[in-house]
């Protein structure tokens, strides 16, 4: 075996341990969130035992009880120091945790595999935000999405317009001109079809953006790139061989953040989602209570529920402590059943 080949599985073996330490700490913040006490999440932390009967005799056991106690240690102080969460949908690096630090890069973001997951857990008390997308100009709204948030009693509590810029990234160190294959989620690969095709790149769908890249940096297929965020480039160490290969410069996607508790600031914007009964001209009377006070409206979609009929969401600029934006609510309310007022929020845009 060559001198770089050993350098390079060196090199790792010291990212999976960084990666394992990251893991496991977010594990301990999420602990301490379901056993509300620092002390019961230490005893927990201590539960793995006599780590030295897994070595095979090469490393000191003096060394692994002082390794221990470190991890312990800082353990111990991550759960001190009240950090804040925020959940989101994928892998690290993935595009909602970008919305989420465009949000409040304070915030400690957590990876959670399915949607439903953001809004359980949340609810639970696990989390104290959960971002999600729930529409891109492009791909049209995100349906899953806005299922959950029919019947979740979450508060939107802000929204994050995000411009969609997606990376080519490979390994450190590869010769571009051997790339064949790329791997990414599948809209990724459609919002860069011509980008791939001009550059007889072959597209290989993978379940996510920042998971194809997270893969990239561990186990690589033989010439084999990813796309994904400039974010997840930084987090796994990877080449950014090209920036902003999306066919369109236009592709943005809104997120909408959620809380168990609304907001108590001025916002900018509301959300606001109801149904009405099944007869002609219902919708366009609620519609009219709005545009009678040259209310602004950001967006209005339509979603079948439970009952058979049809939900609708509605935005509007506004906050609900404005004169006028308080009557429209009450009219509203009285021309609709199953009203519910999300959330009054402020909205932040990042290119």
């Amino acid at each position: 075996m060559k001198i770089e080949d050993l350098r390079k599985k060196l090199s790792k073996i010291d990212y999976q341990l960084i990666k394992l330490l990251d893991a496991r700490m977010e594990l301990v913040l999420k602990l301490r969130r379901l056993k509300k006490n620092t002390t019961e999440a230490i005893e927990e932390m201590n539960l793995a035992g006599d780590l030295q009967k897994l070595s095979q005799g090469l490393i000191d056991p003096e060394f692994y009880r002082k390794f221990y106690q470190e991890v312990l240690t800082e353990g111990k102080r991550i759960l001190d120091s009240d950090y804040k969460l925020i959940a989101f949908q994928g892998e690290h690096g993935a595009y909602s945790e970008v919305a989420a630090r465009v949000w409040d890069d304070s915030l400690i973001p957590i990876p959670c595999t399915e949607f439903t997951e953001i809004f359980e857990e949340l609810e639970a008390g696990i989390y104290d935000y959960g971002i999600v997308p729930v529409e891109n100009n492009t791909g049209g709204v995100v349906n899953k999405v806005n299922q959950l948030i029919l019947n979740t009693k979450l508060y939107v509590v802000g929204a994050v317009e995000l411009h969609i810029h997606h990376c080519l990234l490979a390994p450190q160190g590869c010769d571009y001109r051997e790339l064949h294959a790329v791997y990414s989620h599948t809209q990724a690969l459609e919002q860069c079809r011509q980008f791939l095709a001009r550059n007889k790149l072959q597209p290989i769908p993978y379940y996510d953006t920042a998971g194809a890249a997270k893969m990239l940096a561990e186990d690589p297929p033989p010439s084999s790139a990813a796309i994904a965020s400039k974010l997840a480039a930084e987090l796994y160490n990877l080449e950014i061989i090209k920036e902003n290969i999306e066919d369109f410069d236009q592709n943005i996607t809104r997120f909408l953040v959620f809380s168990r508790q609304p907001n108590k600031e001025k916002g900018q914007k509301c959300s606001i989602v109801f149904s009405t009964a099944h007869k002609a001209g219902t919708l366009f009377r609620v519609l009219e209570v709005f545009a009678k006070r040259k209310i602004n409206l950001t967006r209005i979609e339509s979603l079948p529920n439970l009952q058979g009929s049809f939900a609708f969401f509605l935005d509007f600029e506004g906050d609900q402590h404005d004169s006028k934006i308080k009557e429209a609510l009450e009219e509203a309310k009285k021309l609709t059943t199953d009203f519910r007022l999300m959330g009054c929020y402020n909205e932040k845009k990042a290119e």
